[in-house]
Formats: C-alpha cells, structure tokens, sequence
C-alpha cells in the first residue's frame, strides 16, 4: 500500500468512526509547503457542507478518531478545516528502507485484463517519426500496468491490407522475376514504394497487374497470399529493429495486423445490417450517429463497407474491438492514436456501444497526442520537406551523443563510448518526448534533448551515475548492497526527510500514471527527485572526514534507494541507466 493510500484509509475510518456519511472523502495529498505538516486531509470541508456543520468541529471529530500511533507525532487543524500530518521521522526511515521499486507493486485490481493498441505502422512504407510518440507513450503506459501487477497485452495493429498491396505485390513480383532477392528489393521500403506508385500511375498494364492483385489477393490466391506473406515479414523486421533499437518492449508476436480480421468484417456489416443500425445509402452500407451530429443536427455518417464492398478503417477497427473483448477478455481497452483520429475513434465506440459489442463494465479509452513539431513550429520533416525515417532519426541521436559523451570521456574505449552513447542518444529522444504533456505538440530540438542540464534524459542518467559512483567509492557493491549496509535509515536533516517522503511517492506516481495514460507525470517525478537528492547531496555529506559511521550508512542507504526509484522509473519509461557515463 502506497503512503498515500495508506493516510487515505486511516482517515476514512476516523471519518466513518465520527458518523461522517461514507460518501465524503478523506482529500489526502502531499503538503505543498512543509511548514504545514508532510500531508494534508482536506476532506472536512466537504463532510461539513454534506452535514450543514462547522468544518473545523468536523475536523476535530476526524482528529479523535484517527489512529497514526507511531505513523504521525504530530496532527493538528489548520485554516477552514485542513488536517496537517506530521509523519514520525523513525517510520519514516523504516518506509524508505522498506521500499522495493525493483519489485513492482501488486495492483488492487490485478486480475483485469487490459489491451493496450500502439505504434500499428503501415507495413506498406517505412516507420517515421509520426510513429515514434505513439510507440513510446504506449510502450510506457504498457509498462507502467505491468509493473502494478495488471495482466496486459499489447496489440501492434498493423497495416497489412488494402489496395496498396496489389501495387506493391506486382512490383515485388517483376523485381523477383529480374532475379531481384525480395529482402534486397525491400531493403528501403520508402524507394520501393516510390517506384511502385510511379509505375502505377504511368504503365497503364503495370496498373492492371495490381488491380488484379488486389482481387486476387482478397480471394485467397495462394501464390500471392505467399507473396503477400514475404512481403509482410520483411517489413516486420524493419519495424522490429526499430522497436529494438527504440526499446519498445513490442514484439512480432504482438502484432495482429487488419488483415487477421478480414473473416469477420462480412459477418460484422450483416450483424449491424440486422441491428437496423447499418442503412444503405447511395449502395454504401452507413450507420448514422445523432450523437455525434454536427452544428446543423445532421448526425455522423459511418461508413463501414463502401458502394464496390470494399471495407474501411471502421469496420476493421470495430472487428478488433470484438476479438479483444469476446477472445482477449478485455476489461479495459487503451488505443495511443494521434489526435487527428479523435472523431473516428468517437465512431467506433459509439457503433460499438449501441451494437452491443461492449458492455457498460469495459472501458474504452482513447489516449490522443499531439505533433513534433519543428523549429519553425511546422510538422516535423527532412530540409527537403519529406518525412523523416525513425531510424535515420535513432541514428543521429546516437551519433550527436557519440560526440557529447566523447567530450566529457576521452580515454574511454571506443566500444564503451558507443554503448553509452546509445543509452544516451536514444534515452534523450524519448525522454525529450515523454516529459511534454502527451495531449500537447512539442517543438523538436537537438540541443535541449541532449542536454545534461535541466529535465532531459541525460540529467537523469547523469544523476543516477553520480549516485552509482559514490556508491563504489564506499565499496558498496551492485546488487549485494543491503547486506553491506545497516539497512536503517535516521530523518535527521530537512533535506533527508524531503528526500524520503519523493522516494514513498514513487507508487502513487505511477498509479496516477497507469489510470490517466500521462507518462509525463513520472518524468515530472523522477526530476524533482533528482533535484530533490542533488539538494541533500549538497547539505548532507555522506564520505567526508568528521561524518559519523551512523549517518554515512544512513545517507548511503538514503542514497542507494534514489538510484534503485531512478533505475525503475527509468525503465518503465524505456531509457537505460549506466554505471558510468
């Protein structure tokens, strides 16, 4: 049980135990300024106005009946009805040195099941930059659910089907008949796609072949199925590496692309056509949403199989949703998907709902982010305007780490200045991603990302590389440090007590996290414990002459347990810590 939560129940009893109705809440949240105690319960007031009584008397009652025996040495009203908690220094030692970030936390509601749809790249062209926040927003709240004990499972919805196919098949096809490897023929799939569109829009039996294709390939031909299927792996692969490479947890066998629904999308149409919810209109199959109608009261067309039968995004979406509930089992269903499909979103779980494919219980849940932007606060693009490879983009980041890390580590050796300027290169790419608020845009720029100063990734590195190092010089071993420490931890210092009341907050950080889908709330966290240790660094000496054996173990264990929330927090956002940098 997170602290706050642990005040939180407390305090309920006291409010049950003074009569108080059990609708009032106990409001408990860290204090903003210390001098009004560690944590604050501000749930009087609103009992007070339920209760037509004096806040303050009703605080009063809460006092007398709440039981932090050994937990607070001091509580006591302040203002209209606030209840400040003074928590007990030796518990709160003993909290510290109890917590067990490595570990995880067992989630409240550990058997649910949650889906979690990010990245889905167009296999039919290379991931961009488009597909980067999508991945490691998703990847991030997907970690964060696991590390809380949830069953989840990720879903790469991947553009495997469509018309384009048929173009792309033909040309792999007369490549292969040149004797061309598919593998090297693929090896670039943006040029491949180029030369594909070019000779469809110009070779008018080139045209033909593809439209045939298409035909052929949504009959079930076999040797274009096969053809199809190489086509597939080799752009997995790409995406793959680039998971790899990003330290997106996605694997191949998250991926369940549109073309795994194509059985149910008649079956779908038919079921919705029979609900009277689908309505012909001009030969296409429409389901009309007067909730969602327009300023005029028109209601919104969804059109879910066109007037020549083909499908669209609605009816493949709307057929996942029912594999992840009826099949997966889901009991909450996230999507990471940019803002510009907000609408289509709103269609699909409307259609859903009324359908009957979900129920009230499951909820559905579009998580929406914004652009990168660059500097001239445009979508970002190459100088030439095209749209910029996610790999050429990993690439650089690592090299224009290679030359920072170079700079502050000359003598080390070429393969370790590599592996560091990996973590670091691709650690700041994301953090500088995950730290903005996801709803928001965000300009892209090289300089801040990669900066050692501020809220960036190498910061955080840095500052868990610094702890790492003082560690070593008291000869405190990675991965046996308890048993070389007391294991006891004395709130004597401000700075000690501060730093230990950010390190309990570290599960009720990423709860909020995993119910809100904000991975900007950890960043947030992990910097002001950063700060919060580079403080107490400063006021609390730790291997100076004239430090007692007593406070050095202390202040070590204090310290050890930054490095072990930073280690964590870290990871859950996918960026890796190194012993030295």
């Amino acid at each position: 049980m997170s602290l706050r939560h642990l005040l939180s129940h407390r305090v309920s009893l006291a409010m049950q135990a003074a009569g108080i109705p059990a609708e009032c809440q106990p409001h408990v949240a860290p204090s903003k300024n210390a001098n009004f105690g560690d944590y604050q319960a501000n749930g009087a007031m609103g009992a007070a106005k339920a209760m037509k009584s004096n806040p303050r008397a009703i605080a009063q009652s809460i006092i007398e009946h709440l039981d932090l025996e050994g937990i607070a040495h001091k509580i006591e009203i302040a203002g209209p009805g606030f209840i400040n908690i003074h928590l007990e220094p030796q518990w709160l030692g003993a909290q510290t040195v109890a917590l067990t970030p490595s570990l995880g936390a067992i989630a409240a509601n550990s058997e649910k099941t949650i889906v979690v749809d990010y990245s889905a790249p167009n296999l039919a062209k290379e991931m961009h930059v488009g597909h980067l926040r999508s991945s490691i927003i998703g990847d991030a709240v997907v970690q964060t659910l696991e590390y809380l004990g949830y069953k989840v499972i990720r879903q790469n919805h991947v553009g495997d089907w469509g018309t384009q196919f048929g173009m792309l098949l033909a040309h792999l096809q007369s490549q292969m008949a040149k004797g061309e490897n598919p593998t090297l023929a693929l090896k670039d799939l943006e040029v491949f796609y180029q030369q594909a569109k070019v000779r469809f829009d110009q070779e008018p039996e080139f045209a033909n072949t593809a439209r045939e294709y298409v035909v052929k390939l949504q009959g079930g031909d076999a040797k274009i199925l096969e053809l199809w299927r190489q086509f597939r792996e080799i752009s997995l692969t790409h995406s793959q590496d680039i998971y790899q490479k990003l330290n997106v947890s996605l694997t191949a066998d998250d991926v369940r692309g549109e073309s795994a629904y194509n059985d149910d999308l008649a079956v779908l149409v038919k079921g919705l056509q029979e609900q009277k919810l689908a309505v012909t209109d001009n030969g296409a199959q429409v389901v009309f949403l007067p909730e969602l109608a327009n300023k005029d009261g028109e209601p919104s067309p969804v059109i879910i199989q066109k007037a020549d039968g083909g499908y669209l995004y609605a009816t493949t979406d709307l057929a996942a949703l029912r594999y992840r509930v009826n099949t997966l089992k889901a009991d909450r269903i996230l999507y990471f998907i940019d803002a510009r499909q907000s609408l289509h979103m709103q269609q699909v779980f409307i259609v859903a709902q009324k359908a009957g494919f979900v129920d009230e219980h499951i909820s559905l849940e579009h998580h929406s982010f914004g652009t990168m932007m660059g500097k001239d606060g445009k979508p970002f693009k190459t100088r030439t305007g095209g749209t910029v490879k996610l790999a050429s983009l990993l690439d650089e980041a690592c090299e224009r780490a290679l030359t920072t890390v170079k700079a502050k580590n000359p003598d080390l050796d070429a393969q370790t200045l590599q592996n560091i300027a990996n973590k670091v290169g691709i650690g700041a790419v994301k953090y500088a991603d995950l730290c903005k608020t996801r709803t928001n845009d965000y300009i892209f720029n090289w300089d801040s990302m990669l900066s050692f100063e501020g809220n960036t990734g190498p910061y955080l590195q840095y500052a868990y590389t610094r702890i790492r190092s003082i560690l070593r010089k008291a000869n405190i071993e990675k991965n046996i440090e308890a048993s070389q420490l007391n294991n006891t931890i004395h709130i004597k210092a401000d700075q000690e007590k501060a730093l230990a009341l950010k390190l309990l907050q570290f599960n009720d950080c990423v709860e909020q996290v995993a119910a809100e889908a904000l991975p900007h709330l950890l960043c947030t966290y992990l910097y002001d414990l950063a700060s919060l240790f580079m403080t107490f660094y400063e006021a609390c000496p730790i291997l100076k002459d004239g430090v007692s054996e007593e406070d050095k173990l202390s202040r070590l264990s204090l310290s050890l347990k930054v490095s072990e929330v930073l280690e964590a927090g870290l990871g859950l956002l996918g960026i890796d810590v190194m012993e030295q940098m």
